[in-house]
């Protein structure tokens, strides 16, 4: 494995990609700091300076994942890239249930009018996120995720009618040029684009992370042998929790196909066997995402309707991260959309179809509607197994909070489980898999000596041509001096 990471240097299209998505990554986590106009920088760094003691907020972890600290930070890219991904998975809903976006989908250029709506879209949440987002900025005391921040000044001083306009704008523009940027890193770089961005602001909060796992395990004021002692247990818990996860992010059914023998003119065509990989885990971290996003909008509700009174306090503890309700709903949220995700997006009637007309045949099993019912009773059970998985990943970081005394939203906890763990592994196997084709590609050994890693092999195919390196020269230029002018003033100040 260490010398496949050495050979990637020696492949030049590979190289100027890696390059490349790294300048991307510089350029997304320096939009995150740039303080959005008008708002008073002082007053966050105050009260993040005080928040980092207690470890953080449920929120704040849940909202670490998809704005990487942005709202926090009240930065330019504050909404993150979510909108675009609320988006995408209404649009690729939409056209799993709706039959005129079905069928536009498999016409040619279907794809790219439905990419268009879907941006369209984006616009539209972002603009509705936004003015929320503004409204809280206006109204310190209504931030949920900046819970205090009022005793530390004025955050707005001068909350006029045109801020709000040019907030609202330079909000919805920030979450564009990031939708940009994953295309640009899907196209020129490596990996999915707007994955590595959820992935990246993830990584953002393991600095924090392991410095507050030090100072609760070893330097903190009521330490002992014990707490010691179960610092080596978590490190060791959580190298398993990632193999686990990586076992059954990986872990699939392979259904026999047989095709039969065709002749055509000389050549004889089909009579092999081949192979129908059912995923154990299908539905991937799509019914975690769901869970958390209805969980998280009734207490979004009653911190901006109801604050401060007795029942709403009491509910909004419930539905957090820790309460109990808030598990118990969110494992019946997981197993219903792990359901619902696969009735929408596994169709076994047009798998059926495909492999009748391609002569294919699932031995033992007759073509055609007992196909497509073995097919969704094997899925079924598989499903069963995979939504039981996730259930166990999304309240695994409270059984390990609970076991060594760690707040339900510290951000130590999400790298033990949760939409974190999954996107992590999901994007860096994604990853790791298109290095290796372009190693395979270039007679290199891959990161496995013998096999080589699942996964689709021909997303190369649907990227584009990797950067000039004319464009590389001028692109990391610019973010080293960047990178120096926002030195020199860390070092001035």
């Amino acid at each position: 494995m260490t010398s496949a990471f050495a050979d990637t240097w020696k492949v030049p299209e590979l190289r100027a990609r890696i390059l490349f998505t790294l300048a991307m990554i510089v350029i997304v986590r320096l939009g995150v700091h740039i303080t959005l106009p008008g708002v008073d920088a002082s007053v966050i760094e105050a009260w993040m300076e005080n928040a980092s003691k207690d470890g953080g907020n449920a929120f704040s972890a849940m909202l670490t994942i998809f704005a990487g600290g942005g709202l926090q930070q009240a930065g330019i890219f504050a909404l993150g890239i979510m909108p675009y991904i609320s988006a995408s998975i209404m649009v690729q809903l939409m056209t799993a249930v709706v039959p005129k976006l079905a069928r536009l989908a498999r016409e040619d250029g279907g794809r790219q009018k439905i990419t268009q709506y879907t941006r369209y879209i984006t616009i539209i949440i972002a603009l509705v996120q936004g003015y929320f987002v503004t409204r809280s900025l206006a109204n310190p005391e209504t931030l949920f995720y900046m819970q205090g921040i009022e005793k530390y000044g004025d955050l707005v001083p001068s909350a006029s009618g045109l801020w709000q306009v040019l907030t609202v704008v330079t909000l919805v523009a920030g979450t564009l040029l990031l939708m940009w940027i994953g295309d640009q890193m899907t196209e020129r770089g490596l990996g999915n684009g707007t994955s590595i961005i959820i992935t990246v602001n993830i990584i953002s909060a393991l600095p924090g992370a392991l410095v507050l796992t030090w100072q609760h395990f070893v330097t903190g004021d009521d330490v002992d042998a014990f707490r010691s002692i179960m610092m080596v247990v978590m490190i060791a818990m959580l190298l398993l929790v990632i193999a686990g996860t990586i076992a059954i992010t990986q872990a699939q059914r392979r259904i026999a196909v047989q095709y039969a023998k065709r002749v055509v003119g000389r050549k004889q065509f089909g009579g092999q066997t081949q192979y129908l990989p059912l995923k154990v885990n299908y539905a991937g971290v799509m019914p975690i995402i769901f869970a958390t996003a209805i969980l998280s909008l009734p207490t979004m509700m009653i911190a901006w309707f109801f604050k401060g009174a007795p029942w709403a306090v009491r509910l909004q503890t419930e539905l957090q991260p820790g309460g109990t309700w808030y598990y118990i709903l969110g494992g019946l949220f997981i197993f219903f959309f792990s359901y619902f995700w696969v009735a929408t997006m596994f169709q076994p009637s047009q798998v059926s179809e495909d492999l009748k007309r391609n002569g294919g045949y699932i031995p033992g099993v007759r073509p055609g509607k007992p196909t497509a019912d073995f097919l969704d009773f094997t899925m079924t059970r598989l499903t069963f197994a995979g939504a039981i998985f996730l259930s166990l990943i999304f309240v695994l970081p409270a059984a390990v909070g609970a076991a060594v005394k760690l707040p339900p939203g510290s951000m130590v906890l999400q790298f033990f489980g949760g939409t974190s763990l999954l996107i992590l592994v999901g994007v860096v196997l994604d990853i790791m898999r298109q290095v290796e084709t372009h190693l395979l590609q270039r007679h290199y050994d891959g990161f496995l000596r013998k096999g080589k890693l699942k996964g689709r092999y021909d997303r190369l195919a649907q990227t584009g041509n990797a950067a000039s390196g004319t464009a590389l020269v001028y692109l990391l230029t610019v973010i080293g001096l960047i990178v120096v002018l926002a030195v020199a003033a860390w070092i001035a100040k």
